[in-house]
């Protein structure tokens, strides 16, 4: 087999971007993305995520050239690339319709954009065969594409964006039409694929859980702007807002007043208790607190750090699940392994505890 990683995969800069767009009721303008200033390193896979209408998806199709900015630069491994035409940009997009030519078996769809770019023959056939290889779909060459599996499709979509070999590959929610099982399969071996070639892939979805399994940064948008950016470990344990937080994974927040601040941490009191956190944070006394606080991060016991009452107790298997109310807050408990412990009932009174590290304080 070719060596598939022979190209070096490139950069992407983008300089203040922002796309308006006309309100049809109002006939008002509004950005749809604001103001985006961004670099994504070579090699490196980075997950645009957010909800519906966040601006992640025109973010994206303005780096494919889909949709051009009307205000800053989009760099392509330094050079700037707002007037190229998509043909003319070093990248390639896999879509979530898939975009297949149902006309054409699996190797005449991978070999579409290298016959465009009028590469010869025997490349055209070394460099599909090694293609399909690398996403298993060795001996499929002469299927029709209404022969093949939700899965098969997608790997037939990845092949042909890989075989022109971008700088740079796009995907639009590239797993929204698979099965929850198969999206799993689906984006583990688009990950695999990708450290493989080492190449530079930007990734649009909505699911949180998809985002976190395959990104080496995520940037988080909401309403058109970046809300944050980071790798999935500081995004999910170290967010910056409560939007960021309650979108990454499951969260309680308990808020209380700042009882004291020191190097380092500080104390919250909540429900009359004061409750340490680690923080690097510059807070004073008196003010206003919250601390964010993952489900699995809490324990249950007879004793411990706050009381609270148990308002649900539901065995899911692997973990016990917990509501329990502090003060007047609800409180979310992931209990994992739950044979060897006391499984509390509701109506019980309890406490719960944490690690002042595994604690955040906003």
């Amino acid at each position: 087999m070719a060596d598939l990683r022979a190209k070096q995969p490139k950069g992407v800069k983008l300089d203040h971007i922002s796309k308006i767009y006309k309100d049809p009721k109002t006939g008002k303008d509004f950005y749809a993305v604001h103001d985006v200033d961004l670099s994504i390193e070579p090699g490196t896979f980075v997950t645009l995520l957010g909800p519906s209408g966040c601006g992640k998806t025109t973010t994206l199709r303005m780096i494919a050239g889909f949709e051009s900015p009307d205000e800053g630069e989009i760099y392509l491994g330094g050079e700037p690339i707002n007037s190229l035409t998509p043909n003319k940009r070093d990248t390639a997009m896999v879509f979530q319709s898939y975009a297949l030519f149902p006309h054409y078996n699996v190797f005449d769809n991978v070999a579409y954009g290298l016959r465009l770019r009028k590469v010869p023959k025997a490349e055209i056939q070394q460099r599909v065969t090694d293609i399909l290889a690398l996403v298993e779909l060795s001996g499929m060459e002469q299927r029709m594409t209404n022969q093949l599996s939700g899965g098969q499709q997608q790997r037939v979509a990845l092949a042909r964006a890989l075989v022109v070999e971008p700088g740079v590959l796009l995907f639009d929610e590239p797993l929204s039409n698979l099965d929850a099982k198969l999206r799993v399969q689906m984006r583990t071996e688009i990950r695999r694929i990708q450290q493989a070639l080492g190449i530079t892939a930007i990734y649009v979805t909505h699911d949180q859980s998809e985002a976190m399994a395959i990104s080496d940064n995520i940037i988080l948008m909401k309403k058109g702007v970046i809300a944050q950016m980071g790798s999935p470990t500081e995004i999910y344990y170290r967010p910056n807002s409560e939007f960021v937080a309650d979108f990454i994974g499951e969260c309680n927040f308990l808020k209380g007043s700042i009882a004291s601040a020191g190097a380092g941490q500080a104390a919250v009191r909540i429900a009359g208790v004061d409750v340490p956190v680690a923080t690097e944070k510059s807070v004073r006394v008196g003010e206003a607190g919250e601390i964010v606080l993952r489900p699995e991060a809490i324990v249950i016991g007879d004793t411990g750090l706050l009381p609270c009452r148990v308002e649900l107790s539901c065995f899911m298997g692997s973990y016990q699940n917990y509501h329990v109310r502090v003060g007047d807050t609800l409180v979310k408990i992931t209990d994992n392994c739950p044979i060897n412990k006391k499984v509390f009932k509701v109506g019980d009174s309890a406490y719960i505890s944490f690690d002042k590290n595994c604690a955040h304080l906003l």
